[in-house]
């Protein structure tokens, strides 16, 4: 079988390599395509085809993607967290020493010096005075959100010789093993707020998490503290953080999302939205994702799904495979087994899966899959979707 990838963006070379050209048709113009692979692309509005098995997105968040319409047609949707976590750790990093050192106020400073000679030296040594900074070594920096990019952030900070406060009460048991012992667990959000000199969030944009920062945690902390966003543009509460500024309650703001309301603003330092703007970081999303993509294409395998759960079942010999996308509903297996009972069948392995709402089956049966069979299983009363896997 060869299976058509469309583009919507340019995806890393490093990552398209992986496609074997005699399987894969891969372009920007493939009809009727099996998976599409985006990076920025808005695909809100966009038609998507009925032939779409998979959403693969070159990057960790996922706004640009209508994941909930794909979640009910039974498409999972990939993403490549972690694949940029170093980028954005070295911007995070430099975002805290551009806040300590006034560095960007100092260079627009120094830019603007139409002089040479003595006239530059004295003009430089008087006005180096506004610039003065603090050091990150005994300081205290929160880290909201402890995934793949949060720990990294959270170690490294104390590697500087900060003290380093983590809050998340959804770490996995994997980043829990990756984090430092000298990270320090703090017991809230208020706890973190209160205790800390600079806050940096990596969290992903949910109701939950609009407007994080806000007024009255800023209000909490250290006077002359500095916010960090290098995650999404809403979970900080923007009028807030400028009325902080003003008020000498913060000193900085360094983020990756520049606003017209920030311009000009002293102690804002906004980046054009570099955070996983390296050429390695491009490279990594693009193979992970593509590898997923390609292995939930030819194995019906799912990792690193947004909105299906994790499902990965090695293959057994001498069987054929169907893959069964449906809502998290009682009974479903039962009547998928009564289906391959009803045409004679013996399953050979078996694995379910479910998460919220959402559920995923993976069935190895003995012999062929007969004709008719996926369409039966497919007119059960909450299946989403249902292919063999060839």
């Amino acid at each position: 079988m060869r299976f058509r990838i469309r583009t919507l963006n340019s995806i890393s070379p490093k990552g398209l390599a992986r496609l074997p050209s005699e399987r894969y048709e891969v372009g920007g113009d493939v009809a009727r395509p099996d998976a599409i692979l985006v990076r920025s692309a808005d695909m809100h509005g966009l038609e998507i085809p009925a032939s779409v098995l998979a959403v693969g997105r070159a990057g960790a968040g996922t706004n640009n993607i209508p994941v909930s319409l794909l979640s009910q047609r039974g498409v999972p949707v990939f993403n490549a967290p972690g694949a940029n976590a170093n980028a954005v750790k070295e911007l995070v990093l430099a975002g805290l020493l551009l806040g300590a050192r006034h560095i960007g106020p100092a260079l627009d400073f120094v830019r603007g010096l139409d002089l040479d000679g003595e006239a530059l030296e004295a003009a430089i040594e008087e006005g180096k005075k506004r610039f003065v900074g603090h050091e990150l070594p005994g300081r205290t920096l929160g880290v909201i959100g402890l995934g793949a990019i949060g720990v990294e952030v959270a170690n490294a900070a104390h590697l500087l010789g900060m003290h380093v406060l983590g809050y998340d009460p959804q770490i996995t048991v994997q980043r829990a093993w990756q984090l430092s012992s000298g990270v320090e667990q703090a017991l809230s959000l208020e706890d973190l707020f209160t205790r800390s000199h600079a806050v940096t969030v990596h969290v992903p944009l949910t109701d939950g998490t609009r407007g994080l920062v806000n007024a009255k945690r800023i209000a909490m902390m250290q006077r002359g503290a500095t916010v960090l966003n290098f995650a999404r543009a809403a979970i900080v509460d923007e009028a807030a953080v400028l009325k902080g500024l003003a008020s000498g309650q913060l000193t900085a703001y360094v983020c990756d999302f520049p606003t017209a309301a920030q311009r000009a603003v002293p102690g804002v330092v906004a980046l054009p939205h570099l955070g996983a703007s390296t050429s390695e970081a491009e490279e990594n999303c693009a193979v992970m994702v593509v590898d997923t993509v390609r292995d939930f294409l030819e194995n019906g395998n799912i990792r690193h799904s947004v909105n299906f759960p994790d499902a990965a079942l090695p293959r057994v010999p001498a069987t054929a495979r169907i893959a069964i996308a449906n809502s998290n509903v009682p009974n479903m297996v039962g009547q998928i087994s009564t289906r391959l009972a009803e045409a004679g069948l013996n399953i050979a392995d078996l694995l379910n899966k479910s998460r919220g709402e959402l559920a995923y089956t993976l069935l190895d049966i003995d012999g062929r899959v007969p004709a008719g069979l996926v369409e039966r299983i497919g007119a059960i009363q909450g299946v989403l979707a249902a292919r063999v896997v060839q």
